[in-house]
C-alpha cells in the first residue's frame, strides 16, 4: 500500500478535511470512510458493494486502510480504483494524517510477507481437499451400501457424513476469503459449489456474516458472532448491558452449563438452518441460481440414503451428520474468540483490534486438521486472504511486531481452549447475575 499503483486514488486538489468532520458521517444515511488519506462518501455505493453493505458501513466515519487492504487483494486493487475515484470527496487535512507507529510497520510486515509469497498458493493443497471433501459423502454412502445398514454403520456413515462437512467446513472458508485464485469469479464459483451443492448451504449468507466478523471481530453490534444476547452473554459488557433490561430470555449465571446442550449441537441444525432460508427468501429473486445449489444437495442426499434407511432413516441421519458438523465447528471458532475482550467499537487500529479479539492454539499434525489451520486465528484475522497452509511462516513475525508494541499475543492448548470457553461463559454468567440484581434492586 502507499506506493505507486496500490493508492486507491492519484492525488489531486480536493475539499480538506478534519477528522472530526469525517466521524460526523457515521450515520445510516451518511457514511464516509477513510482510506490511505482519502475521504469517501459510501452511503449509496455501500448497497452495490460486492462483500455487502454493512461490512464497509462498520467503518463509517472512521480510517479503513488497513480493513480494506486485507480484503482485497494487491492485484486487484487497481481494479476497484475506478469505482472509488466516482466517491471520493477529499482528503484528511496533511496535519492530521499522520500514520501511527503500529499502522507503518504492520503494513511494512505485510509487505515484507508478499515479498515472502506467502500469499501465493499451493494448488495441489486445495484440490487434494477439494478432493477429500467429495471422497467423504462417497465412503459415507459406501459404508451403508456395500456393508449393509445396522446401527453401526449407520452411526459411523453419520460420523463419516459429519467429519466431510467439518472439513468442507474449512475449505469453503478458504475460498470465501479468496484465498486461492487470483480470479474472484472463480473462487466465488467455487465457493458456491462448496457451499450449496456440498455443504446444502448458501455462500452469499456466509459472506455476509463472516465478513462483518472479520472487519469487526467482537465488537458488539457489528460482529454477528456475538449478537448471542438470546441465549448467552459473552464478554463483561455485554452481560452488564443485558443486565439493565427487566426481562431476560435464559437464566445466564447458568448458561456455562447449558451451552454444550444447546449451543454446539444445535446452531447448524436449528439457527444456521433457519437463517439459510430466510437469507434465500427475502432474495430470492437474485439469489436464484445458488437457491438451485443449495436444494441440490438436499435432492442427491435423499435419492441416496432414502432407498437404503428410509424417509424417517435420512432425517436422522440428516440431524446426526449436522449436530457432528456443529458442535466440531463451534468448539473450535469460539474457542478463539469468546474468551478474548468484547465490547463496542472503540475505533482501534487493526493490529489491536485483531489482537484483542483473537488468539491461537498451539500448532500440531492433528490441530492444524482438526481446525483447518484456524488454530492460526491471529495471522489468519491480519491477513484474511492469506493461504492457511502459509499462516505459520508469518507467525514468528507477527509475534515480533506484537511484542514491539508491548501488545500480549496468547496461544493456548486445544484442551485448555475448550475448557476456557465454559470459564468464559460462567465469568460473563455471574457478570450478569450480579448486576442484574444490583441494578433492579435500586429501581424497586
Amino acid at each position: 500500500m502507499g506506493k505507486g499503483g496500490d493508492k486507491v486514488v492519484s492525488d489531486r486538489a480536493e475539499t480538506v478535511y478534519t477528522w472530526e468532520e469525517v466521524q460526523k458521517h457515521a450515520d445510516k444515511d451518511d457514511k464516509w470512510i477513510v482510506i490511505e488519506g482519502e475521504v469517501f462518501d459510501v452511503t449509496r455505493w455501500s448497497r452495490k458493494h460486492p462483500g455487502g453493505s454493512r461490512v464497509i458501513s462498520h467503518y463509517a466515519g472512521q480510517d479503513a486502510t488497513d480493513a480494506f487492504t486485507a480484503f482485497h487483494r494487491t492485484h486487484r486493487r487497481q481494479f476497484v480504483n475506478k469505482y472509488m475515484k466516482p466517491i471520493r470527496v477529499g482528503k484528511i487535512a496533511p496535519d492530521e494524517n499522520k500514520q501511527k507507529e503500529i499502522d507503518t510497520d504492520f503494513r511494512d510486515l505485510r509487505e515484507v510477507a508478499d515479498k515472502m509469497g506467502l500469499f501465493n498458493p499451493s494448488y495441489f493443497f486445495f484440490h487434494f481437499h477439494f478432493l477429500m471433501a467429495v471422497l467423504y459423502e462417497v465412503v459415507g454412502y459406501l459404508t451403508l451400501a456395500y456393508f449393509g445398514v445396522n446401527w453401526f454403520t449407520f452411526i459411523l456413515c453419520g460420523l463419516i457424513l459429519g467429519t466431510g462437512m467439518a472439513q468442507s467446513g474449512w475449505l469453503q472458508h478458504d475460498f470465501g476469503h479468496l484465498s486461492v485464485y487470483k480470479s474472484n469469479a472463480l473462487n466465488n464459483f467455487v465457493h458456491q459449489i462448496l457451499m450449496g451443492v456440498i455443504k446444502g448451504a448458501s455462500s452469499g449468507w456466509w459472506k455476509h456474516m463472516h465478513y462483518q466478523h472479520h472487519a469487526k471481530p467482537n465488537v458488539m453490534d457489528k460482529d454477528p458472532d456475538v449478537r448471542v444476547e438470546k441465549l448467552f452473554v459473552v464478554g463483561d459488557n455485554m452481560a452488564k448491558k443485558v443486565a439493565k433490561q427487566k426481562n431476560y430470555w435464559l437464566p445466564y449465571n447458568f448458561q456455562h452449563k447449558y451451552f454444550p446442550i444447546i449451543g454446539p449441537p444445535l446452531l447448524f441444525p436449528i439457527y444456521f438452518q433457519f437463517m439459510i432460508f430466510r437469507f434465500f427468501y427475502q432474495r430470492r429473486k437474485t439469489h436464484y441460481v445458488e437457491f438451485l445449489m443449495f436444494l441440490s444437495y438436499y435432492v442427491r442426499f435423499a435419492y441416496l440414503f432414502v432407498p437404503l434407511v428410509g424417509v424417517f432413516g435420512t432425517l436422522v441421519l440428516y440431524e446426526i451428520t449436522r449436530v457432528v458438523e456443529s458442535t466440531w465447528f463451534t468448539w473450535v471458532s469460539q474457542s478463539n474468540h469468546i474468551p478474548m475482550e468484547i465490547d463496542q467499537d472503540q475505533n482501534r487500529p487493526w493490529v489491536k483490534l485483531q489482537m484483542h479479539a483473537t488468539r491461537n492454539i498451539e500448532k500440531s499434525a492433528f490441530n492444524d486438521w482438526f481446525t483447518g489451520h484456524l488454530n492460526f486465528q491471529i495471522e489468519h484475522h491480519l491477513f484474511p486472504t492469506m493461504p492457511r497452509h502459509n499462516l505459520y511462516k508469518i507467525k514468528p513475525l507477527v509475534k515480533e511486531l506484537c511484542k514491539k508494541h508491548g501488545i500480549t499475543y496468547q496461544e493456548v492448548s486445544l484442551g485448555y481452549a475448550f475448557k476456557d470457553i465454559l470459564r468464559s461463559l460462567r465469568k460473563s454468567g455471574q457478570i450478569w447475575f450480579d448486576e442484574y440484581y444490583h441494578y433492579h434492586e435500586k429501581f424497586e
